[in-house]
Parts: structure tokens; C-alpha cells; sequence
């Protein structure tokens, strides 16, 4: 069994133990369920309802956004989720300075000012990023690991935060990292990188920057492209960290594609898929679902 280790030699023992735990089911092929929530037009509960609805499973993975500035009921539902036994991972649709998914769209920022340590420009943003990370220190205290995945889609170049290529991404990446890790002492994340489906090249900030690495695509496929490609940028577990509709489970062995996760969209990316195919692969024994987590996971 290949070893893997956290980046963050500091990181806390919950976050050490999700992870051993995490590189363990990568090794035996075993692929956890994650389901995206999007509170803001149903109910908190709708997508992890409808998922027990069609299949009489949860997710192991509930992945949440901190999106439109919900710090707070992140951290609620983070919290509950943590404590019914499952598996927490956080991503952010924020402009530069914050709001909600137009403005990560936004128009192509000044990196030069954004990356020089205190511009008006970089304050602005380290302020923003540092609410963030006071939310996440709260889950740190209650001794929540969460699976951390900021600036996604990155190589798409359809958010600000790739909209100026490589090389500015790579800093603003490690600079996030470095905030996060050594100057705010977040200790409970596990970084995750990730990229669109097309995995463009010379993009990818170092083995020392992340943890897990992964690609995305809708195409109702198992993205056996982004994999192949990721396996050339990197040795470390790869991810599918979003996905529209899902194929059924079998043709992930057939493509060889291992993910450690899925992480199925929300809303009508969830309802859109075909509910016999939701059903078969979250009851397919290679699939790990939350009352198939273990009990002792953060013990």
C-alpha cells in the first residue's frame, strides 16, 4: 500500500486520521460518495433528502460553499455533519474581495497589486480570505478536519482566479496556503487542488502546496481525460471533485479511472440524474456511503 502524508506537518490529529483514512479506501479502489449542497434556493436539507429518497443512503461526504458569505451556517451544518459521522469538504465562490458566484466571474483583476503584500488591493482581499479562515478556525476548535477547496476550476480560466494564466495563479495558490497554514494556524485542512477537465499543463504549484488533487467535468462520463492527464502532473490521490450526471459504477474500473471521490452538483445536477444509476452506485459495495464510514474515524 503506497504511503501518502499531509503537507501541513503541524495538522491536527483529526485531520491526520481522516486523511490515513482518505489514502487507505484510494488503495483498495474504494470510491466515498459526496453530495454538494446549495442551500440558497431549497431547503438546507433538499439534496441530502433526495439522495436518501432515490437510493436509502446519505453521502459520505457533504460538500459545502462559503458562497454568498454563509460563514455561519456552514459552520452549523459542518458541525452537524461532523457529528453524525461524516466527512466535511468546504469550497468558495467569492469575488476578490467577496460576494457570490457573478462576481468570482468577474472581471480580469490586477495580479501584480493582488500578489504585492500591502496594496490596497491585497489588503482587501487578505480581508476577505480572513473571514474565511476565522470560520474555519471555529470548525478547527470543535475538532472538525475539513477538505479544503479553494479556487477550483482554476485552468478554466472562467474565474478571476485563473483568468491571468499560470504563473499568477500558482503565487495567489501559495499565498492562500500560507496565510492559511502559517499565519492563521489552520491546522484541520486537507488541501485539495482542483482542476477543470481539460488539466492544462504548467499549472500545478508543487507537491508541498496540496494534498489531493482532482479534475471535474459534466459530461455524464468518468472523466477518464482528466485522469489520465493527472496522473503526469502529480503522485498524489486524485479526486473527481465535481460531477453533473453520473455513469453507472462499472465503467469506472473499465477506464481505470480510481477515483478517491465523487462529488455530485446540486439542485438540477443532482435531480437531472437517472435514479436507478444514483441507486446502483450507492449501494455498490466498492462505494462507501455515511453509515459505511467508520465509527472510530476521528478517535
Amino acid at each position: 500500500m503506497q504511503s501518502y502524508s499531509l503537507v501541513n506537518k503541524n495538522a491536527t490529529i483529526e485531520a491526520q486520521k481522516l486523511f490515513q483514512y482518505l489514502t487507505e479506501c484510494y488503495s483498495k479502489h474504494l470510491m466515498l460518495s459526496g453530495q454538494q449542497e446549495y442551500p440558497q434556493r431549497r431547503t438546507t436539507e433538499w439534496e441530502m433528502n433526495y439522495v436518501l429518497e432515490k437510493t436509502g443512503k446519505l453521502p459520505a461526504i457533504r460538500g459545502l460553499d462559503f458562497m454568498h458569505a454563509d460563514f455561519r451556517g456552514v459552520i452549523n451544518r459542518a458541525i452537524d455533519w461532523h457529528m453524525r459521522g461524516g466527512i466535511v469538504t468546504i469550497c468558495w465562490h467569492t469575488g476578490v474581495n467577496g460576494g457570490a458566484y457573478e462576481d468570482c466571474k468577474g472581471e480580469n483583476p490586477d495580479f501584480d497589486k493582488l500578489l504585492t503584500y500591502g496594496t490596497p488591493e491585497n489588503e482587501l482581499m487578505l480581508k476577505n480570505w480572513d473571514m474565511g479562515a476565522e470560520s474555519l478556525k471555529i470548525l478547527q476548535s470543535e475538532h472538525v478536519p475539513v477538505i479544503w477547496r479553494p479556487f477550483h476550476e482554476f485552468d478554466g480560466q472562467w474565474f478571476w482566479w485563473g483568468k491571468c494564466g499560470a504563473e499568477p495563479f500558482i503565487s495567489l495558490w501559495k499565498m492562500m496556503y500560507d496565510r492559511y497554514t502559517n499565519y492563521h494556524g489552520l491546522n484541520n485542512l486537507i488541501w485539495v487542488l482542483g482542476y477543470s477537465g481539460e488539466v492544462k499543463p504548467g499549472w500545478y504549484p508543487g507537491d508541498e502546496y496540496c494534498d489531493i488533487v482532482g479534475s471535474d467535468t459534466y459530461d455524464g462520463t468518468t472523466n477518464k481525460f482528466g485522469w489520465d492527464r493527472l496522473l503526469k502532473v502529480c503522485d498524489k490521490p486524485l479526486c473527481y471533485h465535481e460531477i453533473g450526471n453520473l455513469p453507472h459504477y462499472d465503467d469506472f474500473p473499465r477506464d481505470n479511472t480510481n477515483w478517491l471521490w465523487f462529488m455530485n452538483w446540486h439542485t438540477r445536477y443532482l435531480s437531472d440524474n437517472n435514479s436507478e444509476i444514483l441507486s446502483e452506485i450507492y449501494n455498490n459495495p466498492s462505494v462507501i456511503t455515511l453509515d459505511k464510514l467508520p465509527k472510530e474515524l476521528y478517535n
